[in-house]
């Protein structure tokens, strides 16, 4: 019995997972919307899953699942109230680098990590980097890998989320 509690709990897991890596795709093109256009990313949400709830849909993305569309909107919704305090902790953490001359794709890319850092500690640091750098790697340039890794590893590291440096950032 508790083989299959430990398969359940495993496969539960891997399903969050999935759902909060679809979500962070939708939340960093609403994020990446909302930014180009100087739109509220909600806003860019909503319509992104109008589009695709609507029967007509985008080719080959599929419609969100509740888990998916729950956790973009954290992400977004998060961002949006606390941007300017992670704007200052992108600041902080990248060295010669201003947010504003960033590349758009990266600019948000952090923003998301700084945002599940910052206020979600029911993911783990080493799960949001892993997935910033994955989200680098599918939509940033060829250098965007690495400089995202840069700069989400020294704002957990600021934010006391990895060992090495304790919680020094505005949050």
């Amino acid at each position: 019995m508790s083989g299959a509690r430990l398969e359940t709990s495993g496969a539960l897991r891997n399903a969050t997972a999935v759902a909060r890596r679809q979500g962070r795709i939708y939340a960093l093109q609403a994020l990446y919307q909302g930014d180009i256009v100087a739109a509220p990313a909600a806003t860019a949400l909503t319509g992104l899953f109008d589009v695709l709830l609507d029967g007509q849909g985008l080719e080959g993305v599929r419609p969100p699942e509740p888990g998916e569309a729950e956790f973009s909107r954290r992400i977004v919704e998060g961002v949006e109230a606390h941007r300017e305090a992670i704007d200052a902790l992108i600041d902080q953490c990248s060295t010669n680098w201003r947010i504003h001359r960033m590349p758009a794709v990266d600019r948000n890319i952090l923003r998301l990590a700084a945002f599940e850092l910052g206020h979600c500690p029911d993911i783990p640091a080493t799960a949001t980097i892993n997935e910033a750098i994955e989200l680098a790697k599918a939509f940033g340039t060829e250098d965007s890998r690495a400089f995202v890794n840069g700069i989400v590893d020294r704002m957990g590291r600021v934010l006391g989320r990895l060992s090495g440096e304790r919680r020094q950032g505005p949050r």
